[in-house]
């Protein structure tokens, strides 16, 4: 129960971060819909113990990958000015209520539910294997090197790409 709670509630925040990210105006609050994108994944990868996976999900991807897209959208510059006005002036209290509730929820699931963060050392499950470093290491190094390879070619162009863009744009303002 617990676990398709979990579930549709990180389905939901996916879907409402990728929309974010097609939907906003701003390229900074694109960035943050995908991490919260990114996040709710990572947190799906945990409940299917592939805990190697949602590592690396936070740490190469929300973390690294992220902080890339975030300074190139500061070197490119926006070139709008922002409007500090609160237009929705209940916001910090729904949200701070809603972190109060996320809090108590996984201190009760925690506590009182029947759900291990982390299975149990001491007795291995055939299906906690999957997210191990050799089970994802061996396929992605032999079977998928080329596809590895070409996703690091691609980011590297796109970054190059956007920085050249960068610099023309200010060479010719």
């Amino acid at each position: 129960m617990a676990e398709a709670f979990l579930f549709v509630v990180m389905g939901l925040a996916a879907l409402a971060g990728a929309v974010t990210v097609v939907v906003a105006r701003n390229p900074v609050n694109s960035a943050i819909g995908l991490l919260a994108t990114l996040l709710s994944v990572a947190v799906l990868y945990v409940a299917q113990l592939a805990h190697l996976v949602a590592a690396v999900q936070v740490i190469v991807y929300a973390g690294a990958v992220l902080t890339l897209f975030l300074f190139v959208i500061m070197l490119i510059g926006v070139d709008k000015d922002e409007t500090r006005d609160e237009t929705l002036p209940y916001q910090r209290w729904i949200v701070g209520g809603l972190a109060v509730v996320i809090v108590i929820f996984a201190a009760g699931l925690t506590l009182f539910g029947d759900f291990e963060w982390v299975p149990a050392a001491t007795t291995i499950i055939p299906e906690a294997t999957n997210g191990t470093v050799e089970a994802v290491a061996g396929p992605l190094f032999t079977d998928w090197v080329l596809a590895f390879e070409a996703t690091a070619l691609l980011l590297t162009i796109a970054a190059a790409g956007a920085i050249a863009l960068a610099h023309y744009r200010r060479r010719g303002v």
